[in-house]
């Protein structure tokens, strides 16, 4: 059923009702039930007939329609009983909140987003008027009841006020819908007439002679609420009013005026009619009120008056700007800057200019700027869209805001015929932008105006600047090329003979091309014709001037149907040298500068190549990690320009030993690597690794002079791992392997070890805990005086205690802390400590037997900045002489011609610190810096003490070592003595001093403290 047709039957209905209402007073009940059952169907049915955006102020109507008819046949059916009519009246009191609540509610969604502020005083003071209208006629009267209980004085009393309570929120939401609408017609009468059946009930209660004014009761209320609910404007309810306007209406400037003249009517009344004011104080009061708020609404009058000046002047600077803007970038700035003005201080906006020709950062999409039939309907008129339904490239700019201010810039008689120059969209609070349609009408229409002139004075520049193009067109070194549809060349721009070498007009395009290209030339012009573009970076090969081979970059639009045009426009560009640039780009990008073999991003990429085709064929696929041994040596030694030379002979080596197929790379610095795939047994993948290996076995003459380099590798197949990052990292533990071994050889990858390698890794996480925690502990051993067996020193040795292992010998750590570095701070920390036990020890023994201490000091920790420093520091600091402390470093400190390194030990030597080097004989062992340098102590290794005793060739040799130190004025301390017969032949050879564990096995403080004072050899 139509909506307007259910209203009209409803009404009528309604009607019928009303004078059954009338004639019938024993019908009056289920006549109430009737029309309330009636009107919550008809609001129902109005509901899902018309789907409003909000249901619930609707639904609390329905509610209020259901408290009146329970309350009103409650009231009805306790007359003479005191408990239904208390219950009625209850429910009848809690009427009035709800309806007012639902008036509310509507109000709120009329006014969502913006400060009405004038439309709430202006219902105030009608409220106030009416307000004391009724104290003075219903209210007044029955508080002066002495009659009456306090309780019926209250109920009497309430009843009007929530009247009054209702007529203010039917005030408010009349002023809030603006424009009038039929809705809000029919709800006001049917609350009108509510509340003036109630003002008859209790005049007719006060005066009993207006009994047949108020027969009607509220079925009037309930027919405007149907009907409202059943009329199509009723969504109009809960929807947002648009402005409100800014002049006050004649209707509404006279019911204020009457509002505020009710007071001195009263007063005249009242001293008519009795002769004395009862109500004086309420009259004041309420005149009182009425005077505030009608001083509050003219000055809000006023600042809206203030605040269209301020537009006006806005609008003004606007149109001074836009006049004088050359470009749409100007106009877009002076657009921001108006709205700026336009809008209150500190308001957040955003202003997005769209139209057709702008500029990138002004024009969002074409699209932005198309507008529906509608829009152009609406003409100049300023629309309040949800963001979410604007244009996306729009919307994206607005997210912070729920509302956007879309006014279009349309000009009438436009040479283009379309009026549409443009959108102009307003970001902002929604009750910002309530205030600023009409001025941003206004300055929409400016801002078109100079749209408009801008684009005018573009196109006279544009046809003025033909001649210019023309000029550009037959001078670009492009050559630009019309073809017809027999590729046939139309015409052809002056720099075709610079770049081809002949006037190609008349000849065929694929005539011109490379034959090996003409086929691909054949398919890309059938697929302009069809609609297709032509993809980017699209070369041909072509004969240019010469008779040399150049490289064309071609693109190709379809311009068929242009008549000025009739065919293909094809531009040529001689990319020849650019594309040979971006060749040899490429190749420095994939391959090693120095020795031309490919980089780690190649050998990646063409690993991945080469497992995918092994897993496609079964075929395996092979990794071999290179290191050079000892390359470091070269460079220090020779300098890096030898070393450069030997990596580019060493390259070519391993180059010339793989196959056509294999890849060889260098990866960094001396470390190479090769790829050998397409094999089918792994042991081909070794035999390719024995080849290296003797192609690096010969000397490499660099300037004359052979060098010899040797090599480690790694070597790892697919068939231990099937991709490319555990290939690259078995290969890596292979090499470390196989450098461990002895170098100069290969090795192949076996699971453990991997297993040997996580071992190693969480041994040095927990060696760099034990760093930052401090878990060492030093042990001493003590350095005898062979000839009286007395004590003269101690060397510190170094302990880690572990949570889990317990004591840790250094020959298990020590080696990791020197590969990570951690052997710095674990060497500071023996230093010091050392030196704070022996200062302990020299302060408590007597001057003549105090004891040095020697404490090991590894390459790296020596090589460290500042190492020299840090000694006298740590001097300083336990207050130690440099004489009591004995540096030992190990022979590889010397290789080389480290100057540096000789200097730091003879400034050490001159503090007074002693130097010893340890396990002299296994290493360097060159008799040249024994006599040269600043070294007081050789220390001989176990390893030639212990085989001594039955072994000729080593005690000859350990007496040349005493005998080597005794003529170059060195100290001599051997090591490892654990038995009496090795302190007997060394005491005979003349070795001054020895350590060992058949003196004593190495002690903590307190124990070394005690031996002093009481030493005793001990068995090993």
């Amino acid at each position: 059923m139509p909506a307007r047709l259910a209203a009209v039957l409803f009404g009528t209905a309604m009607a019928g009702l009303g004078v059954v209402f009338a004639l019938e007073p024993g019908w009056r009940t289920p006549v109430r039930l009737i029309a309330g059952v009636g009107a919550v169907l008809a609001l129902s049915f109005g509901l899902r007939q018309h789907r409003p955006s909000h249901r619930g102020p609707w639904q609390l109507l329905g509610a209020a329609v259901v408290l009146s008819v329970v309350g009103s046949v409650a009231y009805t059916a306790g007359t003479g009983h005191s408990l239904p009519g208390t219950v009625g009246t209850a429910i009848l009191l809690i009427f009035y909140p709800v309806l007012a609540v639902a008036l509310f509610l509507f109000v709120r969604r009329r006014t969502r987003g913006r400060r009405d502020r004038g439309g709430l005083l202006d219902a105030l003071t009608l409220t106030c008027g009416v307000g004391l209208l009724a104290w003075t006629f219903v209210i007044g009267p029955r508080v002066r009841d002495a009659g009456l209980s306090d309780a019926d004085r209250w109920i009497a009393v309430a009843f009007p006020v929530g009247g009054l309570l209702c007529l203010g929120m039917l005030a408010r939401l009349l002023i809030a819908s603006g424009r009038r609408l039929s809705v809000s017609g029919w709800l006001a009468g049917g609350v009108l007439a509510m509340l003036a059946a109630d003002v008859v009930t209790d005049l007719t209660a006060l005066h009993h002679d207006l009994t047949n004014l108020g027969v009607f009761g509220r079925i009037p209320l309930y027919a405007g609420i149907g009907i409202a609910a059943l009329h199509p404007s009723m969504t109009e309810l809960t929807r947002e009013a648009g402005e409100p306007p800014a002049e006050l209406g004649r209707v509404r400037l006279a019911l204020l005026a009457l509002a505020s003249l009710v007071a001195p009517a009263v007063l005249v009344f009242q001293v008519g009619v009795d002769g004395r004011v009862p109500d004086l104080t309420v009259i004041a009061g309420l005149s009182a009120c009425t005077f505030l708020l009608v001083l509050t609404r003219m000055a809000g009058i006023m600042a809206s008056h203030r605040l269209a000046l301020a537009r006006e002047r806005g609008l003004r600077e606007a149109s001074a700007a836009l006049v004088s803007a050359a470009d749409a970038d100007e106009v877009a700035g002076a657009v921001r800057k108006a709205v700026e003005q336009l809008l209150p201080a500190d308001v957040p906006h955003r202003v997005v200019l769209a139209m057709a020709y702008t500029e990138p950062e002004q024009l969002v999409s074409p699209e932005a700027a198309a507008q529906s039939a509608q829009d152009r309907a609406a003409g100049t008129s300023a629309r309040l869209v949800a963001t979410r339904d604007v244009d996306w490239a729009v919307a994206v700019r607005m997210t912070q805001f729920n509302m956007v201010l879309r006014c279009p810039l349309v000009l009438a008689d436009r040479p283009t015929g379309d009026p549409l120059v443009g959108v102009l969209h307003v970001g902002a609070p929604t009750g910002s932008l309530l205030g600023l349609q009409r001025a941003l009408e206004v300055l929409a229409t400016q801002v078109a105006l100079a749209l408009e002139r801008i684009a005018l004075s573009e196109e006279v520049i544009r046809r003025n600047s033909e001649a210019y193009f023309r000029t550009l067109v037959l001078n670009t070194s492009d050559v630009i090329l019309i073809v017809d549809d027999e590729d046939r060349v139309r015409y052809a721009s002056p720099s075709a003979v610079h770049v081809l070498g002949a006037d190609p007009v008349g000849v065929r395009l694929p005539d011109i091309i490379h034959p090996g290209d003409r086929l691909r030339l054949a398919d890309v012009l059938a697929g302009v014709r069809k609609g297709a573009t032509t993809p980017e970076g699209l070369d041909f090969r072509a004969v240019g001037r010469r008779r040399t081979e150049v490289m064309l970059e071609m693109h190709c639009r379809d311009l068929r149907t242009d008549q000025t045009v009739a065919g293909l426009v094809v531009t040529l560009r001689d990319v020849t040298e650019r594309r040979q640039l971006e060749r040899e780009l490429t190749h420095q990008a994939f391959h090693d500068a120095l020795t031309g073999l490919a980089n780690r991003v190649l050998f990646a990429d063409r690993l991945q190549h080469a497992l995918a085709r092994g897993a496609r064929d079964g075929s395996v696929v092979g990794v071999l990690f290179i290191d050079l041994d000892d390359f470091k040596i070269v460079n220090d030694t020779l300098g890096h320009a030898v070393g450069d030379q030997l990596l580019l002979a060493v390259a070519e080596r391993i180059a010339g030993a793989l196959r056509a197929d294999d890849t060889a790379a260098r990866l960094g610095g001396d470390e190479f690597a090769a790829l050998v795939e397409n094999v089918q047994d792994p042991g081909a993948v070794e035999e390719t690794a024995t080849r290296i290996l003797a192609a690096l076995a010969h000397p490499i003459v660099i300037d004359g002079e052979p060098l010899q380099a040797v090599a480690s590798i790694g070597i790892t197949t697919t068939p231990e791992a099937d991709n490319a990052d555990e290939l690259l990292r078995q290969a890596d533990l292979a090499l470390y392997v196989a450098k461990g071994a002895g170098k100069n050889q290969w090795r192949r990858y076996q699971s453990h070890l991997h297993d040997a390698m996580v071992a190693r890794l969480e041994l040095r996480s927990a060696l760099d805990h034990a760093v930052n925690e401090g878990s060492f502990l030093l042990q001493y051993q003590p350095i005898v005086d062979l000839a009286s067996d007395e004590a003269v020193g101690f060397e510190a040795l170094v302990r880690w205690h572990h949570p889990a292992r317990g004591v840790i010998a250094p020959d298990q750590f020590i080696e990791v802390a020197e590969e990570s570095g951690l052997i710095v701070p674990m060497g500071r920390w023996v230093l010091d400590q050392a030196l704070h036990t022996v200062a302990q020890w020299r302060r408590i023994l007597p001057r003549t037997r105090q004891p040095y201490v020697s404490v090991n000091v590894s390459v790296r920790q020596f090589r460290e900045a500042g190492f020299v420093e840090q000694v006298r520091a740590s001097l300083d600091f336990a207050g130690v002489p440099p004489q009591a402390l004995m540096l030992e470093i190990t022979e590889t400190l010397l290789m080389g011609d480290d100057e540096q390194i000789w200097s730091d030990l003879a400034v050490l030597r001159d503090m007074g610190v002693r130097i010893a080097i340890d396990d002299f004989g296994t290493g360097y062992s060159s008799l040249g810096y024994l006599r040269q340098r600043p070294i007081d102590v050789l220390k001989i290794d176990k390893m030639f003490i212990d085989d001594m005793v039955g072994d000729d060739q080593q005690f000859a040799l350990v007496r040349g070592i005493v005998s080597l130190a005794q003529t170059l004025n060195l100290t001599v301390v051997a090591e490892g003595i654990e038995e009496a017969t090795h302190r007997e032949i060394l005491a005979q050879l003349g070795c001054p001093l020895g350590q060992g564990y058949y003196y004593s096995a190495p002690l903590d403080a307190t124990e070394a403290l005690t031996w002093l004072r009481n030493p005793q050899p001990i068995a090993a």
